[in-house]
């Protein structure tokens, strides 16, 4: 082969190896051409339908195309679940993920996907405390007061929870495991109805959503005891974690964003370079502080690992307490 025909040749044989590349890259930056959804697995109006909308909004206002939420509640946020793993991964589906999908991959020993296998991390969203909170009626005023309280009376405190295998009922039976206290659970069908008999004096502690209760809280209707996350929540600083008095003790309600494995990693990547941005944007942490929330700013592979984390450690509060579902 002569000189200008090999030189030729050497061009040609670079524009192809670098094709594929430019193809990803003009894919992503293609992305998105039509409305995407973005599937909630709980009903409007509770914290992760407000994140998702919140987070839907910047995205459809920086990407040009609309981002719109599907509320798919149902069988404990599974049906979102399946939805989004059978949708095309092509970019044009999305999944508001929260810890209930990762409890839910020991609860359910028959579902039809695998969290960690079958989906791919865009990125975090929020870490939400849960309130470990009594009605005043309940004798203490302290963390290690309730805990001697229910060690003198066991099985008599009554602790309300979301439902069998929710985020509360684990946060609550790691709790018990981890303080050797015996408490009775009264599972609800969500945390509206759970909190008006708490409120009422039905039952007598839970573990609940900070941002559900903080305005119970401030009226005097709800005793706060404890913060669940390992630092103390903004909102209520003057509230101790349990962690100051049980060490090791953490639950906190976990969001984000997932898509179908196979979506390509350029729109991934993508997506989390958008969502990174909005978490830095002084309006959304504005918003995100009015809910009780913090920001998860992490990359897709930070994320991954946490929802492998999270899934190992709720799926050894399970066994151990012998949580089985509804």
């Amino acid at each position: 082969m002569n000189r200008p025909r090999r030189r030729q040749f050497l061009h040609f044989a670079a524009g192809a190896a670098a094709l594929p590349t430019l193809l990803r890259i003009a894919r992503a930056q293609a992305y998105p051409s039509r409305t995407v959804r973005i599937l909630v697995g709980f009903a409007a109006g509770g914290t992760t339908d407000i994140i998702a909308r919140l987070i839907g909004q910047w995205l459809t206002e920086r990407l040009g195309h609309q981002f719109v939420i599907e509320n798919r509640p149902g069988a404990s946020a599974n049906l979102a679940a399946e939805a989004a793993v059978r949708a095309p991964a092509d970019g044009y589906t999305l999944l508001a993920l929260t810890s209930t999908n990762m409890i839910n991959a020991t609860l359910f020993d028959k579902l039809s996907f695998n969290l960690n296998r079958d989906f791919a991390m865009v990125a975090g969203l929020n870490r939400s405390p849960f309130v470990l909170e009594v009605h005043p009626s309940v004798p203490v005023k302290t963390l290690l007061e309730f805990i001697a309280h229910a060690k003198a009376n066991p099985g008599k405190i009554t602790m309300a929870s979301f439902g069998i295998g929710s985020s509360s009922h684990v946060a609550g039976e790691l709790f018990k495991m981890m303080t050797g206290v015996d408490l009775l659970h009264v599972p609800y069908r969500g945390s509206a109805p759970m909190l008006t008999d708490l409120v009422g004096g039905q039952v007598q502690m839970s573990f609940d959503n900070l941002p559900a209760s903080i305005e119970h809280i401030r009226a005097g209707k709800l005793r706060p005891l404890a913060v669940t996350t390992v630092t103390r929540a903004n909102a209520l600083p003057d509230i101790p974690t349990v962690a100051e008095f049980v060490p090791g003790y953490e639950a906190s309600a976990i969001g984000g964003i997932a898509v179908p494995r196979n979506t390509p990693a350029t729109i991934v990547e993508r997506l989390n370079s958008e969502i990174s941005a909005g978490l830095a944007d002084p309006r959304m942490k504005a918003r995100f502080a009015e809910l009780g929330a913090s920001m998860l700013m992490h990359s897709s592979a930070e994320f991954t690992k946490l929802v492998a984390d999270e899934t190992e450690k709720w799926a050894k509060v399970v066994n151990f307490a012998g949580i089985k579902p509804e």
